[in-house]
């Protein structure tokens, strides 16, 4: 018997589609309809809601009181399933600057095991750092930076099994230009961001195939009319990407707005950075090796600095509209399609289209998670 969801709206990859059915086969998208076909069927019955393709975290360090860097297995699946109350049906586990040691054990253990991930897909790994300085640290430990080192890399991305991709840099640091140049020629994108480079510096590591900006605006050198720095530079240069974290602390809503109409809706990536208090009450907990003090809506070091958020990306979807800075087609676009092909991992993840993976999620029309699928499969209700 074939299988159809019936919703009031459907966000596919080419543009929005009012009431139809939507075929799911084997785990698998079908073809969208406006009218139910012939023959017999069952029907999935989602009126007055919405359909929209599941969400990617592309920047995401932990969830339900576990972190990536704790080198847990158990724990990384605790996330993936925990991932699915956030409407997430693909993430990038991200990594925090610590000893080349550490680094290489944490993606062995992720390359061996991702794809026993219970709930949330593991798409790949995301290292941020350790090629940071120190001007714009934020909570990663400086005692670990250093300059860009390809065999090093290299033995990452071994251990890992090919997993990496992505990873972040300072455009600033030593050789830079020729380590980006490498590793996009070998499939791994290159963000930027923990820097204090000029816009020159930016520009460069840009040309030499850095693609994605860090979490914009914070842990990076600020706009100034005489050296637009690294803001300036996510502002101004094309075919760039930044990652934007919308939880109302580390972006004001007005220059979210301003990202997003100068960079455009289809080129800003909401992610959460969130850390292991995510989904936790308040209290202590600790971002890699730094304790972390989590109240009011924030995840703060004891020097008062954010360190992290506690944000999910379905408050993410919901924010970006409730401010007035978004549609809703623009707002899942943002947290769905376009952090996927930020991290050309596009190819199975990211949209609603036939022959792909039925993971999606069910939206109520004020933009909150009514439920989350895996594989056609119901495994989230509101």
């Amino acid at each position: 018997m074939r299988t159809f969801i019936y919703a009031d709206k459907f966000f596919l990859s080419s543009g929005v589609k009012n009431a139809g059915y939507l075929e799911i086969t084997d785990g698998l998208f079908g073809v969208y309809s406006q009218e139910l076909p012939d023959g017999e069927a069952k029907v999935i019955d989602q009126s007055g809601k919405w359909i929209a393709p599941g969400l990617v975290d592309t920047h995401i360090h932990g969830y339900m009181n576990h972190d990536v860097m704790d080198n847990d297995a158990e724990g990384i699946k605790v996330m993936s399933e925990g991932l699915l109350s956030c409407g997430v049906t693909s993430f990038l586990p991200t990594t925090l600057t610590s000893s080349k040691e550490r680094l290489k054990d944490v993606a062995e253990t992720i390359g061996k095991m991702y794809q026993e991930a219970p709930g949330a897909k593991i798409k790949g790994i995301y290292f941020e750092g350790p090629f940071f300085t120190e001007e714009h640290k934020g909570a990663q430990n400086p005692s670990y930076f250093g300059d860009p080192d390809l065999n090093t890399f290299h033995e990452w991305q071994e251990a890992s099994g090919g997993l990496i991709k992505k990873i972040a840099l300072a455009p600033e640091r030593h050789g830079v230009e020729d380590f980006v140049k490498q590793v996009t020629d070998e499939g791994v994108v290159v963000s930027l961001g923990h820097s204090n480079a000029t816009i020159d510096e930016a520009q460069k590591a840009v040309e030499a195939g850095a693609s994605v900006f860090v979490h914009a605006y914070n842990g990076m050198r600020g706009l100034n009319h005489r050296e637009p720095g690294m803001v300036g530079a996510l502002l101004s240069l094309e075919h760039v990407f930044s990652e934007l974290i919308c939880d109302g602390h580390h972006v004001h809503p007005n220059a979210a707005e301003i990202l997003m109409e100068k960079a455009g809706h289809d080129h800003v990536a909401l992610i959460t950075d969130c850390m292991m208090a995510g989904g936790m009450p308040d209290g202590n907990y600790n971002l890699g090796e730094f304790p972390v003090v989590v109240a009011e809506g924030t995840a703060r070091l004891e020097s008062g600095n954010l360190a992290g958020s506690i944000l999910r990306l379905k408050e993410a979807i919901k924010n970006v509209v409730d401010w007035g800075i978004a549609t809703p087609e623009q707002a899942v676009m943002m947290a769905s399609l376009v952090p996927a092909i930020s991290c050309k991992i596009d190819d199975s993840c990211g949209k609603i289209a036939q022959g792909r993976d039925a993971d999606f999620i069910v939206l109520n029309p004020d933009m909150s998670l009514e439920a989350t699928y895996l594989d056609g499969v119901e495994r989230y209700h509101a």
